[in-house]
This record gives structure tokens, sequence and C-alpha cells, in this order.
């Protein structure tokens, strides 16, 4: 027969009973710590949360202000444009240019500095290849337009995202277009159910595409 061991001091029992309750407390104080570390912090009843400014209107808010409205405002057909660019809503004076899968009058617009203009381009909707990629892209960035909107495509989409530009386009297709027949610039073009005049105004974001004939404000 095995002989049990012999029993534990009390004063040994005591020390052991301590330290476990002092492991136990430790142990509750961090994950009360790590809980209110994690938790989101509520705004005071009654407080806001700023909103970051924005210099377009959102197209949702004029429809419901200018339709109807003694302002005529035009909605374009919707699902006929993706959009581009790291920038979702953009407006501003509209330029146009018509060419048909040829670029070089497009690339000549975008050269020229800009006071925030759209421009917009009808190239009949030809998805045989692109009308602007990113080296044009760019160069709207840095002459300081508001938006470009292709009746046609782009390419380069990846790097266009990247820059502070709002674009929309038909789609995309890795072609470059033609250098023969520049087109013409700055005439009414129609596409996707509107008129497109130059010196309107264009509002564009993620509901979709308006044209005015005066610049809308809320």
């Amino acid at each position: 027969r095995r002989r049990r061991p012999p029993p534990l001091p009390s004063s040994m029992l005591n020390r052991a009973h301590r330290t476990l309750q002092t492991v136990h407390r430790n142990l509750k104080l961090t994950s009360m710590s790590s809980m209110s570390s994690n938790t989101t912090s509520i705004p005071p009843k009654g407080s806001s949360v700023p909103s970051i400014p924005t210099t377009t209107p959102a197209v949702a808010d004029l429809c419901d202000k200018f339709i109807p409205s003694p302002t005529p405002i035009h909605v374009v057909n919707p699902c006929t444009f993706h959009s581009y660019g790291s920038l979702t809503s953009f407006s501003g004076k509209i330029r146009t240019v018509r060419c048909h899968e040829s670029n070089p009058l497009v690339r000549s617009l975008l050269s020229q500095p800009s006071e925030g203009e759209v421009l917009v381009v009808d190239g009949g909707g030809s998805l045989r290849c692109a009308l602007m990629g990113d080296m044009i892209a760019n160069l709207a960035v840095e002459n300081g337009w508001g938006g470009v909107v292709i009746n046609g495509c782009i390419r380069d989409s990846k790097e266009i995202n990247k820059m502070a530009i709002g674009v929309k386009a038909r789609g995309t297709m890795p072609v470059k277009s033609l250098k023969t027949n520049p087109g013409v610039s700055d005439v009414p073009v129609a596409f996707a159910g509107v008129e497109f005049v130059p010196g309107h105004y264009l509002y564009s974001d993620e509901d979709g595409i308006i044209v005015s004939e005066k610049e809308l404000t809320l």
C-alpha cells in the first residue's frame, strides 16, 4: 500500500492562496483595461459629427430642389457610365469635343489651364479604342479641370483611379485611339438622352449626372 504524503503546513497553504488571489485580481484588471481601449467613444447626446466639406452638391438633392422648377435640368440616362478617378463627385462649366476613335483634340484641350470646367467628349459611344489614358488624365489634373465625361472608353484605369479627378466613361479598352482626325470642340453634343451645351453646367456623383443651363446651388 502506498503511504499518503504528509499534509502541507498551514503557512504554506495561506501563501499559495494569497498568490492565487493576486493573480486573479491582476487578470481581471487587465481584461477590463483591454475592453475599455477597444470601445468606440460615443458623442454626447445632442452633439454632431462634423461632415467632410464638398464642392459639388449631391445630385439627388439638386433633383429634389429643381425637378420640377423653372430652371430646367436634364438627367443623363442611368446605367450608361462607370466612374473612375479618386473623386466620386465633380461639377463645372461644360466644354465639349466631338471626335471618333481619335483623340488629339482631347489632349490639346486638357493641356490648357482650366478654371474647373468639365470636358464632355462625344466619341460616338465607340468601344473599340480608348480616348483617354493616364497621361492625358494627368494633364487634366495638372491644369485644374473639374472632371471628364466620355461617351466612349478610357484605359490605364488603375492609374487614373489614383488621381485627384472625376471621370465618367462607358468602360475601359486597352487599345489606344488614332491621331488622324482631331474632331471639333466647343459645339453642342448629344448622347445618353441629354444635350451638352458649352457654357451650361454639369453635376456628377455616385447617383448619376445632370445638366443645367444655369449654375445650381442648394
